[in-house]
Parts: structure tokens; sequence; C-alpha cells
């Protein structure tokens, strides 16, 4: 038995295009004596669909798509992914297709609804295994957060399942891909049978799919591995039951697929929604530096543009840094001194302004106008606007409301300080395009003289370190203090993460790469009374 194994990269919503790659990996698999072809979860729709299952032209829609589908497909079968309006009730599903026709379905169990998943709101669980023959062999399937649970996969081996298959819709963060591996083998150990897992592949707005496909044999050893970040199609050949063992390993160091999921979540994101190409503010600063090489890696230089925006506080560093860097990625490059534009600002507000001291209002007028400025090359010339914050600014509010938030995507926003550096040594051993001493500089907004992060921050391995303990781990404030940390740093963090909620509410997408990412799986008050800073006995200066 051949089963060929489609790590798809659909768009969502594309129903009749995503039919067509379907078609394509059905035929491929067939030319490939594949007597299976299987396809991630909901692919003829595109994962997660989230509010369009909730309209009925939608649903009707993928039914007809599966319909015209399901009569291609003959000498082979398909297992595609669909949301199913069944006697009143929609479900997430897997039809098997075979002969010209659905012959049966199979509905997903369990619902996840918990990080960026809320398949509660869209659909009922299913309750029934679903076993086929394909060659001799029984093939049982469970989807996805089915194999999460013991349940499903016990229900299908006592069913007669000699193989299972799971169809995914599984994206990507740091900890995912040693996780899936770690649910598999606990489900081959308790059924002793061997499981295929297909995932998809792509981004879908701030998620990110890595593939990573493997089929795992009943010893619990991994027979084949497919790519991660790649779309693909593999053959998996089986005697009877056993997967023949194919060499192949997966990289899972964090580095490299950190980088390549903000690639792929750049590139899908300009693709699928159509945009000619992207534009950022380009600083001379590690940030902006790391964006514009995802950028280029994403697109290519013809389709990025940076601008250098400097004011009397940018240091002629800078500008050398940015426009070597430009060189060397041999992207459009312009300077627009924001200076005069500034102090038209200032002439505007002396009245106001008067007798009163300079701070941060001014720093941010600075952000403000650079922001309207990449905003009206933007809306000129049709190109998105990528961010250049990262997630240790964001958590703490360091960055500025309609000046360096401006944008329509946020390549770091899931990325902390101390991994931009990591990332920017990382992509400068693949072929140096970041020069060094943007990476060596001390990081600083240059809203001010001699301005650097840290007057207003700890120093990025300590508030980074704090940040992963309550963001992502959900720590006590006492709890990280009683770490080792400095009560005062732990209650400043704490309590600018509270107060700079409404500034996330209004951020830019942004790709997610951690166990939790400031998007769907962060869903706190922006008014809220709960003060946790207070229980470290220190209150923040």
């Amino acid at each position: 038995m051949r089963i060929a194994l489609a790590q798809l990269d659909q768009t969502l919503g594309d129903l009749h295009g995503n039919g067509l790659a379907i078609v394509d990996a059905i035929e491929a698999g067939r030319r490939a004596q594949a007597s299976l072809v299987v396809t991630p979860e909901l692919s003829l729709c595109g994962y997660p669909p989230e509010d369009l299952v909730l309209r009925p032209a939608f649903l009707a829609a993928c039914a007809a798509e599966l319909a015209a589908l399901a009569t291609r497909v003959h000498d082979v079968v398909a297992l595609v992914g669909f949301p199913e309006l069944h006697r009143g009730a929609r479900y997430n599903a897997t039809a098997v297709l075979r002969n010209g026709r659905v012959e049966c379905v199979y509905r997903k169990h369990y619902l996840p609804n918990y990080t960026v998943f809320d398949e509660e709101r869209y659909f009922e669980p299913g309750r029934e295994p679903c076993v086929f023959d394909v060659d001799g062999t029984r093939i049982g399937i469970v989807i996805c957060e089915d194999c999460w649970f013991p349940a499903p996969a016990a229900q299908a081996r006592a069913a007669g399942a000699e193989v299972i298959v799971v169809p995914n819709g599984s994206p990507y963060h740091t900890e995912q891909q040693h996780a899936r591996r770690t649910q598999i083998e606990a489900r081959v150990r308790e059924t002793d049978v061997p499981f295929v897992y297909l995932n998809q592949v792509g981004g879908q707005d701030e998620l990110v799919f890595d593939g990573a496909s493997f089929v795992m044999d009943a010893d619990a050893t991994m027979a084949q591995q497919l790519p991660a970040w790649e779309p693909t199609l593999a053959i998996a050949e089986f005697d009877g039951a056993r997967p023949r063992p194919v060499r192949g390993e997966l990289d899972t160091s964090l580095e490299p697929n950190v980088y390549r999921a903000l690639v792929m979540g750049v590139r899908d994101y300009v693709r699928k929604n159509r945009f000619p190409g992207v534009i950022l503010g380009l600083s001379g600063g590690v940030d902006s530096a790391l964006t514009l090489a995802v950028a280029v890696d994403a697109l290519g230089p013809s389709r990025v543009r940076a601008v250098m925006m400097p004011s009397q506080y940018s240091a002629s560093i800078s500008l050398d840094d940015a426009r070597e860097m430009a060189r060397i990625v041999g992207v459009r490059y312009d300077e627009i001194p924001i200076g005069p534009m500034f102090d038209a600002f200032l002439g505007a507000l002396a009245g106001e302004f008067a007798r009163l001291p300079v701070d941060a209002t001014e720093e941010n007028i600075q952000a403000r106008v650079r922001g309207t400025l990449l905003m009206a090359l933007s809306n000129k010339f049709g190109t998105i606007v990528l961010t250049t914050g990262n997630k240790s600014e964001m958590a703490v509010g360091y960055a500025t409301l309609y000046g360096d938030m401006a944008g329509g995507f946020a390549v770091l926003k899931d990325v902390s300080k101390t991994l931009v550096y990591r990332l920017c040594h990382y992509r400068n051993r693949l072929g140096r395009v970041i020069p060094e001493r943007i990476i060596t500089r001390p990081p600083s907004a240059e809203l001010r003289p001699d301005q650097r992060d840290q007057d207003s921050l700890p120093p990025y391995d300590v508030l980074d370190a704090i940040l992963e303990a309550y963001v992502e781990r959900d720590l006590a404030p006492a709890d990280i203090v009683a770490q080792g940390f400095a009560p005062a740093d732990v209650s400043k963090v704490v309590r600018l993460i509270k107060i700079s909620e409404y500034k996330r509410r209004q951020a830019a997408v942004g790709i997610r790469i951690t166990p939790r990412g400031f998007g769907k799986d962060w869903r706190y008050p922006i008014t809220s009374r709960w003060n946790e800073w207070e229980r470290v006995g220190v209150q923040p200066t």
C-alpha cells in the first residue's frame, strides 16, 4: 500500500483554487501509484475558517465544491477536510472520497477551545469512528485535536483500524513540534498501530503552519519525516500495515524554525491578500534590520522598499548602517528627513506647550510623523506597511500608537528582543545581510539626545525572562521574584504590561511563534483594577 501525504498550503475561502490543488495532489498520488491520498484538516476551505462557517452560503458552497471534487476521484481513495452541515449541526469533518462519491465522513470528536482555537463556537463534536479499507488494510481517521486524547484512536482501533491517519491544521509555535511527536507516540503505544500525521503548511493571518508531517511505526519509531515549511507531496510505503522506513530528520532548533516561520508568514500574508509589495521604516536599528531581512527573503528585493526618516536625533552611523544594509539586500531605499515636519508640529503647539517641560510627547510626535509618511506612501502605491516593533516593546508599551505601531502587518510582534538578536546572528550565518554594527550597538529609539532603551526598561535579558514567566507561563509576580528577579523590576514590568493593553488592542496583526502571543491567545480586559504588581511588596515608580 502506498499513501500520498499532501502537505498543502491552501488559501482560506478559495474553494475552487483549493479544490484544484487537491485534485492536483490526487493526480500526483495516482501517478505515483498511491492507493490513498491524504490532505490536511479542512483542506477544502482552508484553516481556520472562523466565522465563515456561520454563514449558510459558505457551507453550501463547500458542499457543492466537495460534491464536484468527488466526481473526479477514481482509482484512488482521497481524504478531504471540509466544514459539514449535517442534520442542522456543523462539524469539522473529513470525507472519504472513492469511485466518484463521498463514501463516508469522519466528524472531529474533540474541539479545541484554548489559545488560538475557538472551535466550540463553530462545531458540534462527532461521536462515531470512521474505518475503511484500502488494499486490504483497514484505515481509521482521527482529526488533529482528537490525537491529543486516547478515546478517538482507541475507538478507531476497536472498530478494526490497522493504520490511523491524522489530518491536521496544527499551527507552529516553538514547543509544538516536540509536543506533537509526544502525543502521537502515546497514541501509538496505546493502540499498537502506526500513525500517519499529516499537517498543513503556510501562513494564515497571525498563524503559521509548519507542515513537518510524519509517519510513526507501531513500535513508536519514526518511519518517515516530511520537511517543515515546504509544501510537498510524499509517498509513504506500507507492507500491509507496516510502514517502510525512510531516511529523514527534522531540525527542531529554535532559530531556523522561527526565521522560516517569519518568512512564510510575510510571504503568505502578502501573497494571499494580493499586495504588490511592502514598505518599512529602516532606522539603522536591529528590529527594522531583521524585518527587512525577513521581507527580502520572503518576497525578493524588487517588492520591498525601505525608507529612512532621520531627525536631528538620528546618529550619523544610523544613516550609514541603513544605507549599507539597503545596498546589501538590493532594495529601493529613500531618505525623507522629518526635521521640518517635526518643527512645524512644535510650532503649531508652541502656545499650548509654553512653559511645560519636554517629555515623551515630543518623542511621540516624531514617531507619528514617520507613521504618517509611511502610511501615505502605502496609500499611494498600494504596498502594505510592515511594522518593526518586537514582543518585548509590545508587552510594556514601548511603542507609539499611530507612530511606529502604524502599519498592516507586525513581523516581530511575537519575537522578544533577545530573540531578535539571535535571529540576526542566525541570518548572517546564512550570508551576511545585516551590518555587524547594527547588532552590536546599544539599542535606542533615537527620539532625544543620547537616548538608550535601558534608560526606561530593565536590561533586555532581564525583561524578556520576566515577560516569558508572566505572559507565557502565567506565573504570579511573587513566584517570579522567588526565581531571583528584583522585586522592583518584576513590579514595574507587570504594571507596564497591564497599562499597555489598550495599545495592543490597536496593534497590527502579527506572526505568532510562541505558545502565547499578543493575539487571539491573549484576551485581557483593558479596564481592570486587578493589580498583581502590588503583591510583590514594591510599588513601581
